[in-house]
């Protein structure tokens, strides 16, 4: 006579069904392996492409951490343990993709340079009557040039690094200054030629007219929150004396 454990054995040992599962051809038992498998699978993937974004990353976040350190001290105090060390890195990784403080420097100025608003992309999108081109310019000039910190931080170490690093200085004017000086002269040019600008002194010396611009970016390098000036104030003022010298006199005010 069979007993009631013996029956269990039995139904547990007929063909096609699994102990563990309960289902037909270990279904069940395949499925969940697989899919453990596929898990294993993209964990590692995900890994592999983590570390290598972020080692994609790491010029570009050491050349940031080296941007704050060379603002902050200067070339000479600055230490390239400095630079690792705000990144929570070894000198020698920093080494690995720059491997002198010198060209550290100087791929430091590039990449922050061109990481600023492309300034002659902005200039090119102006439209309207010269006056109306010309205000924009000026606007622009003053946001990319005294009011963005990384640009005046990039005039600061070109002041003070200009003699060790010459092409520092050259790159600095030709990413920011020639710009606003070719566009001056040629809204100049056109304005003049249209008869809505005056032929006079400032047509022909439209480096005049960036002055102001300077003028704000330096004093806020050398006083920082010392002694506040109203940049607002500043850059009306100067478009509406840039103005009241191009303009032929028609009674409109800008």
């Amino acid at each position: 006579m069979l007993t009631h454990a013996t029956s269990l054995q039995d139904e547990h040992a007929r063909p096609g069904l699994c102990c563990h599962c309960g289902s037909h051809t270990h279904q069940r038992c395949v499925t969940g392996y697989s899919q453990r498998i596929q898990w294993d699978v993209m964990k590692r993937v995900e890994k592999k492409t983590s570390r290598a974004e972020r080692k994609a990353r790491r010029p570009d976040e050491i050349l940031e951490a080296a941007f704050e350190e060379f603002a902050a001290k200067g070339y000479a105090a600055t230490r390239v343990e400095d630079v690792a060390t705000r990144l929570g890195i070894t000198k020698g990784t920093v080494y690995l993709y720059f491997p002198t403080k010198e060209v550290l420097f100087q791929e430091m100025f590039r990449q922050a340079s061109t990481s600023s608003a492309d300034l002659s992309t902005a200039i090119g999108s102006l439209r309207g009557s010269c006056a109306d081109r010309m205000r924009g310019l000026l606007l622009i000039s003053y946001e990319s040039t005294a009011n963005d910190r990384k640009t005046r931080e990039l005039l600061r170490l070109s002041l003070a690094e200009g003699t060790r690093f010459p092409e520092a200085v050259d790159f600095y004017h030709g990413k920011f200054i020639a710009p606003t000086l070719a566009a001056l002269t040629a809204l100049v040019e056109q304005g003049v030629k249209s008869g809505e600008f005056r032929q006079d002194a400032a047509a022909h010396a439209p480096d005049v007219l960036a002055s102001s611009i300077f003028h704000v970016a330096v004093w806020r390098l050398m006083f920082a929150g010392r002694k506040p000036i109203d940049g607002k104030a500043i850059v009306e003022a100067h478009i509406d004396l840039v103005m009241s010298g191009l303009v032929q006199r028609s009674g409109r005010r800008y």
